[in-house]
């Protein structure tokens, strides 16, 4: 298996204390996690994108360059880029861009976002969010592989023999589709031979299991060889204690005031969005929020493992407030009494 970090830069206050870093120091912290992450075996850093909410994470082009500039090996994606309320050819030209800087190393997740807020800002109509969501990607698409596009749709001016530079770096880069709630995504993937990302962030199992299982489902429906059916999977977060009951002792607070400051109670029962795991224990017994001790949480892996078939895992170490240290600590340990078991269990042909 292989490891990714992402990072969807929130900007909140920190659940217990109150206190908030300065957009400044939380960009930067994102950058130098990114760094470490590379130094410590990492084989992705990725950066959400939001433009809505207590989020840093409106240009994540901007900080995937900044850590294109500090790192030379890790990839680099991106978690979601929110193509339903994009331009597809600036995406086109800004992803190209960071391709060619990074030698290649640049993987775009698409999606449409999980917060709502952002399709009224856009000036775009929530209601569309699937055919905006397919439309842009299928234009993305051909002005990677083609040049000289003529193309018309609904939602953006027709083009006109237009060919967008710079060009990739080596060939169309892997284009993966983010997927939480709809089996809209999973299907638009399986068109195409895409990669699928699931959240794995807030729901029981089967829910993305359901998603998973439509996306192999298709994939094979469309003429797709099943071995390329790639699969990736996200965690509620990283908490890592020598016991069970250490985590138990020392995150119970931190868990739960997190997920009082994240509620949303005008989206209470749409899927999605408030995790119905409340209490750590909940969390750790059936959530998939990666937390207690290290064999716990390898357990947790290779557990997901049996049903997703997945070949990347995500984690995240910044959302509850980690400083700095403790993150990179985290990753340390990870890396060090996690990594290696699930490697050796789950191997993966993924980026070989």
């Amino acid at each position: 298996m292989k490891f990714q970090v992402l990072s969807i830069i929130g900007h909140a206050p920190h659940p217990l204390t109150g206190e908030l870093p300065s957009p400044a120091d939380r960009l930067t912290q994102v950058v130098e996690v990114g760094v470490a992450a590379e130094e410590l075996g990492y084989d992705a850093y990725a950066v959400g994108e939001r433009h809505a909410g207590a989020f840093l994470s409106s240009s994540p082009t901007v900080v995937l360059g900044a850590l294109a500039a500090r790192t030379s090996r890790i990839r680099l994606l991106t978690g979601v880029t929110v193509v339903a309320i994009l331009d597809p050819v600036r995406v086109a030209e800004d992803y190209a861009t960071l391709d060619q800087l990074s030698h290649g190393r640049i993987e775009l997740v698409v999606g449409k976002g999980a917060e709502a807020g952002h399709f009224d800002l856009f000036g775009l109509d929530e209601a569309r969010q699937w055919e905006l969501q397919k439309e842009k990607y299928e234009l993305l698409r051909r002005l990677w592989t083609e040049e000289g596009v003529d193309w018309e749709g609904e939602f953006r001016p027709a083009l006109k023999g237009v060919t967008t530079v710079p060009r990739p770096y080596a060939g169309l880069p892997r284009i993966w589709h983010g997927s939480a709630t709809s089996l809209n995504s999973p299907e638009l993937a399986a068109k195409h031979g895409d990669p699928l990302f699931t959240a794995n962030a807030i729901q029981p199992r089967a829910a993305y299991a359901k998603l998973i299982d439509h996306y192999r489902e298709r994939f094979a429906a469309y003429g797709h060889d099943p071995a390329d059916a790639h699969v990736a999977a996200g965690s509620g977060g990283l908490l890592i204690a020598d016991t069970h009951e250490r985590a138990v002792a020392r995150y119970r607070d931190l868990y739960e005031a997190k997920v009082a400051q994240t509620f949303k109670p005008h989206l209470a029962g749409k899927a999605g969005y408030n995790t119905p795991f409340r209490t750590i224990e909940d969390a750790i017994a059936d959530g998939p929020q990666l937390i207690g001790s290290p064999q716990q949480i390898i357990d947790k892996i290779l557990g997901y493992h049996e049903v997703y078939r997945h070949d990347l895992q995500s984690v995240t170490v910044d959302g509850f407030g980690q400083g700095t240290s403790e993150q990179i600590e985290t990753l340390q340990r990870f890396a060090e009494e996690i990594a290696p078991v699930v490697r050796a269990e789950a191997p993966s042909t993924l980026w070989e």
